[in-house]
């Protein structure tokens, strides 16, 4: 697949790395799902299985993006999966990961503004508003879990 001239590196970058983190988001989720499957907690499993799904489909627009710019999808390097021992350890790895990719977002969101790319500005911007919404819920969680833990943990 050839190159688009005018194409800016540093989109390009944003593009790349974008696709890195929401499949290693994926992977970091189905793993998550599998344990707390292991645990028996189905409800959770399910839960995660879900963000699986809509952090693939963040993967499948950032790679029709790519190609409609004439560029070869290639996610250059996956985070290795940042496992635990708890359900709470699980999603802080979770959000620890949602905010790496909510900070691209908004980096890319800030830089197609600051060159006047509204398209790719629309569509980094998009993705960031679902990924704060993922954050939210994971932190909301986290509350949720910290509210009815046991004192003394």
């Amino acid at each position: 697949m050839p190159s688009h001239p005018r194409i800016d590196p540093r989109i390009l970058g944003y593009l790349g790395r974008a696709l890195s983190l929401e499949l290693s988001a994926v992977q970091q989720y189905m793993a998550h799902a599998s344990l707390a499957d292991s645990w028996g907690m189905a409800d959770v499993s399910k839960a995660l299985r879900q963000e699986v799904v809509e952090e693939s489909r963040h993967a499948e627009r950032i790679v029709d993006q790519m190609t409609a710019l004439g560029v070869a999808p290639n996610a250059s390097q996956l985070r290795p999966v940042s496992a635990g021992t708890a359900l709470h350890e699980l999603l802080l790895h979770d959000h620890k990961m949602e905010q790496d990719i909510i900070t691209l977002y908004q980096d890319a969101v800030a830089y197609c503004s600051r060159v006047g790319t509204s398209e790719l500005h629309e569509f980094f911007a998009k993705l960031l508003d679902e990924e704060l919404h993922h954050a939210q819920e994971l932190a909301a969680w986290l509350r949720r879990l910290n509210s009815s833990a046991p004192a003394a943990r």
